[in-house]
This record gives C-alpha cells, sequence and structure tokens, in this order.
C-alpha cells in the first residue's frame, strides 16, 4: 500500500490499542499488542509518517536506529546481586535498565506524556547477538527484565533484504507475533504531503512531467544508483537555503543527494531553466494583477514543462501567504482565548502582566516538550511561538500605557487584539486578491484548459489553501471548481503528464 494508508492503518491501530475500559485498563492488553511492521525500500517516509502520527495524536515518540545497537545498550548490562531463597542466600545476576526503555521513561520525566510510540528503524538488522533477544521484546514488550511501560505503542520497520546486505529474515514464529504492512513509493501520494511542507517549486514541477524519477534503485557496473523520496526532500530543503543565502545550486550539490547520475543530470538542466522561468514571469506581478499581456501569451505559447513550471511557481507563492494567514489565525485565536480566560477567571485587583507572563511560560513549556516528544508539528510549533510574539506585544502595551485597573488593562489589551485582528482580516484580502490575480492569469494564458484542472486540483490538496478559501472566499475558485470534476480529470492529466519527456534547452 502507499505511504498515505499505511499512515492511516498505523493510526486506527494506535487508537485501537489505546481504548480503555471502565475501570481504566487498556481493552487489548500489552502483550497481545502486536507491534507493527512497515516493510519498505529505504527513503519512502516511514521515520517521517511516525513523526506526523506523534503530532497528530499529541502523543511522545521516541526513535531508535536498532542497527546502532549492542546487546549491551538494548537490554542493560549484567550485575551480580543477592537474594534469598528458603532462608539462603544465593547470588544472581540481573540487569541494569535498557537504554531504550530509560529513554520512555525519561521522555515520560520531561514531558509527561504517558502514552507514545516507540520506534524501530531497521529492527530486521539487529546485530547476531541481540536477535534472540527480540522475540521475547515483541511478544512482551521486555527489553532485559524492564518492560515498556503501558501505553507505549511499539512500532518497528526495516528494508526488504534486496536492499541491505545486513536484513536478516525473520522466521514465523516471530512473523507471527507482527502487525506486516508493506509500503510502496507513490508519487502523488507523496506529493499531497509535499505541497504542505514547504516542497521546493522546481521539485515538484519537474517531478510532476517525471514522475518515473520520483523513486528508483537500480543496479550497475559502478554500484547502486538511487533516488529516493528522502532524498528530494533533503535536496528541496537545501536548494531553499541555497536560494536565500545568494549561492548557485550547481549540479555537484544535486548529485549529493540525487544519487542516480541521468536523474541528477536532467533535474539540473530543469532547474536552470525553472530559474529562468521565475526570472521571465516575474510572479509577483501576476499576483498583484499587473503583468503583461505578452507574460500570458508566452505562458500558452510555452512547452508543457514550462507552463507546469509557471504553475508550481504560482501555487508556491499561493501557498506560503495562505499558510501565512492560516497561522496568524490560529495564533490569533489562542490570544482571544488568553484574554478570555484572563477576563473570567481573575479578581479586579490581579495582575495582568503577571497572567500574560504565566500563560507565555506555559506556552514555552508547551513547546519545548512538542518538540521533545515529536508531538507538535512544525506548524503548530510555528503557531506557538508567534503566539508568544503576540503576547511580548501585548505586555508592550501594558508597559507604554500603564493602566491602573484591572478594566483598564483588560481594554488595552482588547483594543490590541482587535487591531491584530483588523490587519489580520486585511493581509486576507489581499491575499484573496492575490488569489484571484491568479486565477485570471490562468484563465488568460490556458483558459479552462487542463492547466486549470491542476491548479484548482492542488488548491484543494493544500490544507492551508483550503482553510483560506472556506473562511475569506474565492469567487473564482469556487466558479473553476464548480465547472470541472477536477479529481476525475486530474488523474487523466497526469497519464499525459508522465508520457512527456524533458528536453534539453537548445543552444542559443
Amino acid at each position: 500500500m502507499d505511504i498515505k494508508s499505511a499512515k492511516e492503518e498505523i493510526k486506527n491501530a494506535m487508537k485501537a490499542y489505546f481504548t480503555k475500559n471502565d475501570f481504566g485498563e487498556y481493552v487489548i492488553p500489552v502483550e497481545k499488542q502486536r507491534p507493527i511492521f512497515l516493510m519498505g525500500a529505504p527513503g519512502i517516509g516511514k521515520t517521517a509518517i511516525m513523526e506526523q502520527i506523534a503530532a497528530e495524536l499529541g502523543v511522545g515518540l521516541i526513535s531508535y536506529s536498532m542497527t546502532h545497537h549492542t546487546r549491551q545498550s538494548a537490554l542493560g548490562l549484567p550485575f551480580i546481586t543477592s537474594k534469598n531463597y528458603g532462608g539462603k542466600e544465593y547470588s544472581v545476576s540481573e540487569y541494569t535498565m535498557s537504554e531504550i526503555i530509560a529513554s520512555v521513561y525519561d521522555m515520560m520525566e520531561e514531558t509527561g506524556k504517558t502514552e507514545g510510540i516507540l520506534f524501530l528503524d531497521e529492527i530486521n538488522c539487529v546485530s547476531e547477538t541481540l536477535a534472540p533477544s527480540m522475540l521475547q521484546f515483541l511478544q512482551y514488550k521486555v527489553f532485559g527484565r524492564h518492560r515498556v511501560p503501558d501505553g507505549w505503542i511499539v512500532v518497528t520497520a526495516g528494508n526488504p533484504p534486496e536492499y541491505n546486505n545486513s536484513v536478516r529474515e525473520f522466521d514465523i514464529v516471530t512473523w507471527d507475533r507482527l502487525k506486516r504492512i508493506d509500503v510502496e513509493a507513490n508519487y502523488e501520494i507523496w506529493k499531497q504531503y509535499a505541497l504542505n511542507s514547504g516542497t521546493h517549486p522546481a521539485v515538484l514541477s519537474y517531478l510532476d512531467v517525471k514522475p518515473g524519477d520520483f523513486y528508483k534503485i537500480e543496479s550497475s557496473v559502478d554500484g547502486k544508483r538511487f533516488v529516493t523520496a528522502r532524498g528530494w526532500s533533503d535536496l528541496s530543503a537545501m536548494i531553499s537555503l541555497y536560494e536565500k543565502n545568494g549561492i548557485p545550486v550547481s549540479k555537484s550539490l544535486i548529485q549529493q543527494y540525487i544519487q542516480h547520475p541521468q536523474v541528477a543530470k536532467e533535474f539540473a538542466i530543469y532547474y536552470d531553466l525553472f530559474v529562468k522561468y521565475k526570472s521571465n514571469y516575474q510572479i509577483g506581478d501576476i499576483l498583484a494583477g499587473k503583468s503583461s499581456q505578452s507574460i500570458a501569451l508566452r505562458a500558452k505559447n510555452a512547452k508543457f514543462d514550462e507552463r507546469l513550471a509557471v504553475l508550481s511557481l504560482i501555487l508556491d507563492a499561493i501557498i506560503t501567504k495562505t499558510a501565512e494567514v492560516y497561522r496568524t489565525a490560529n495564533s490569533l485565536s489562542k490570544i482571544l482565548n488568553t484574554i478570555k480566560d484572563f477576563r473570567l477567571m481573575t479578581r479586579v485587583d490581579s495582575d495582568v502582566a503577571a497572567f500574560l507572563k504565566t500563560r507565555k511560560a506555559d506556552l514555552e513549556k508547551e513547546l519545548q516538550a512538542g518538540i521533545r516528544s515529536s508531538s507538535l508539528s512544525e506548524f503548530d510549533r510555528s503557531v506557538i511561538r508567534t503566539t508568544m510574539s503576540y503576547l511580548d506585544e501585548m505586555l508592550d502595551v501594558l508597559l507604554k500605557k500603564r493602566p491602573t485597573t484591572t478594566l483598564e488593562s483588560f481594554k488595552s489589551l482588547k483594543e490590541d487584539y482587535d487591531s491584530k485582528l483588523a490587519a489580520h482580516k486585511k493581509k486576507g484580502e489581499i491575499v484573496r486578491e492575490e488569489l484571484n490575480n491568479a486565477f485570471k492569469f490562468i484563465e488568460d494564458a490556458f483558459g479552462e484548459g487542463q492547466e486549470m484542472v491542476i491548479f484548482c486540483g492542488e488548491l484543494t490538496v493544500s490544507t492551508p489553501c483550503a482553510w483560506f478559501v472556506s473562511q475569506f472566499g474565492c469567487e473564482k475558485y469556487f466558479n473553476h471548481n464548480k465547472n470541472l470534476l477536477f479529481y476525475e480529470r486530474e488523474k487523466e492529466l497526469k497519464d499525459e503528464i508522465n508520457s512527456l519527456l524533458l528536453e534539453e534547452p537548445e543552444e542559443e
């Protein structure tokens, strides 16, 4: 199955495992909670979905690669102690707590998370000395003499033997204690994640044209040649940072992440073209409604890969802008709740500044615990940080106005909130106009063609865009979305895209 379906399977299993009866006991006893085993080729996103699941369920996440562990670090070190049996003292060996189990208890102490995921990657590559102990762990969640705390679900992962020479084949006894999920690479599913995670538009538009280059592993006389989802994600992040710092993106950089010579070469050629498209089309002017008819005509007459690049540039700009509005809305909601809490919960003589500082300290604690436990998404972290900056601004307001009563303080905070809310609404109106201008450009350049279908479809897939349209509206979006059954048509268009090949640019 694809990685998105695997994610839902794991979430459903965890919800079942977390279910308690009327006495507060887990309905499925710990020893009956089969560890989940994700089997899939390297770099397809197995670790990434565990982080997403932890964030979405609000539980902790501890990750380990089992290839790094010896018998001693996984089971603990032996030591001699004495016990009394039948009135006689005997020396017996016991084990210190496993490093892995201890890390779970450490997280529980540091973050207060009593439920979570213990994710053990590459579990089918454990050392020979550790292999016999894995059966006991998979069945009873025990390393040495210490058990995984109740409420912590074990999820494991591994690569098929054709991808890793260190793989040890599990026997039937072991497999019979695992909930196995086989995962395969799927570009369309990965793209839904990529659109919401800020993946560079050059990567997305290239893979739209050549989805076959999304994931491939080949053998040659020179060794393995491969490109993975992880490689594209990491390259995307590095391209964005290089551009931000004014550093040229070279073929050498691309080859460091895309370790398939032909794919790296073709993407390097495409990236140079993409940079040229970005300069020629001036996306800022398009969104401001200032682009000339000649630009729309150029897009209309361009090759399909160039048209897709223009769409990706426009989408990237729109997603970035709507994400900013989305983040602000979430932060303002937290600020409004803070003001309401203060108004409802405090006495007449309450110290407003102290209340705000306490609320900021609580948010800082929530942020650090979320980072430590991987239970907060990057977006949630940005919302908390923005909220904390708003609280600082509110404290500055109190410092400048120096209200003498709690009521005056409340009014000052409400005025500051109203000012921020008005600015937020104004920003939303501006972005809505930019979105309408984007639609107008696509109408002028491509009419009701396939580009409009793709544009509507990907706006819908993007979480911040979908939220933005639901809150601020966009008449053109609703009109085109109504007239086009884009989900069905987009699949047909993707098949057409798959048949296209990138061409090297002609010598000028």
